[in-house]
């Protein structure tokens, strides 16, 4: 890992900090709270509008001790930074929900075992994913993202039935649609991966309706397997692969169909057409 936390210089007081942080930048460090690390172009799609803007404002945003950052090691060349909160930032955050900041030793352990841990590019996966949701949202007058909660709030609110990825709410054009994510980067078996809809099965019997089960797929050879693995589910569950285009656009393929591939939003109408 490598991690440039000691190279800042500065001692500007907490208020002085707080005085020079933008709304937007707060929205940073909220985004940052719940879902740990983001990427300088996932931050870019989050909320800014070129990348040379983002740049430059993560950097600021370092050298205060909002942020923190690190980037993995490599043989040649070098990883893109990942940002992750400071101790400035968390204490920001902390001071808005009312609740305890974390200890600057903490921070300190966090980013090592998000830089160690192979489950970030994970996390990377899954926030990548709202945080195109929230560009395309910039990019249309009559959308938003509604809700979007990470892997350690879905499974404090439905752990014992399902712990999915994340969940979330998309809205457009007058219309809604609730959601589980499900990031599969083909590192489980097909077989493990099926056995997760009992679990949601379950969910939606007691909810009493079922909501769209997305699988976001790493790479695109593995989709004509997984959607076989899901076959005769009687559950709302579609598939797409993570690339150019944007999860809101007419990526999604319902399980059971071939074509055509549907925009986000309208899977509301087939999480009620799955459940009949």
């Amino acid at each position: 890992m490598t991690s440039s936390s000691s190279l800042r210089r500065g001692g500007a007081s907490a208020l002085d900090i707080v005085g020079r942080l933008t709304e937007r930048d707060r929205f940073v460090c909220r985004v940052l709270w719940e879902h740990r690390v983001l990427t300088t172009e996932q931050v870019m799609d989050l909320c800014f509008t070129s990348l040379t803007s983002t740049q430059h404002r993560l950097v600021a945003l370092w050298r205060l001790g909002v942020l923190d950052r690190f980037r993995p090691l490599r043989p040649t060349g070098s990883e893109p930074w990942r940002y992750t909160l400071g101790p400035a930032g968390a204490a920001i955050v902390a001071a808005e929900r009312g609740v305890e900041a974390p200890r600057p030793s903490a921070l300190r352990d966090r980013v090592v075992a998000l830089a160690a841990h192979q489950r970030t590019v994970h996390t990377l996966g899954v926030n990548g994913f709202f945080c195109a949701l929230h560009a395309a949202a910039r990019s249309r007058p009559d959308a938003a993202v509604g809700a979007w909660w990470s892997e350690r709030r879905c499974a404090a609110e439905w752990g014992e039935l399902v712990r999915p990825d994340a969940y979330g709410v998309w809205e457009e054009a007058g219309r809604r649609v609730e959601f589980f994510l499900e990031h599969d980067t083909g590192t489980e078996t097909l077989s493990r991966v099926a056995a997760k809809l009992d679990g949601y099965r379950d969910l939606a019997e007691a909810d009493g309706g079922a909501r769209p089960l997305l699988f976001w797929l790493a790479t695109p050879g593995r989709e004509p397997a997984l959607r076989q693995a899901l076959q005769g589910s009687t559950l709302p569950v579609a598939t797409a692969v993570a690339g150019a285009a944007n999860p809101a656009d007419a990526v999604w393929l319902p399980v059971g169909e071939d074509t055509p591939r549907r925009p986000l939003i309208a899977l509301a109408g087939y999480a009620s057409a799955a459940s009949r």
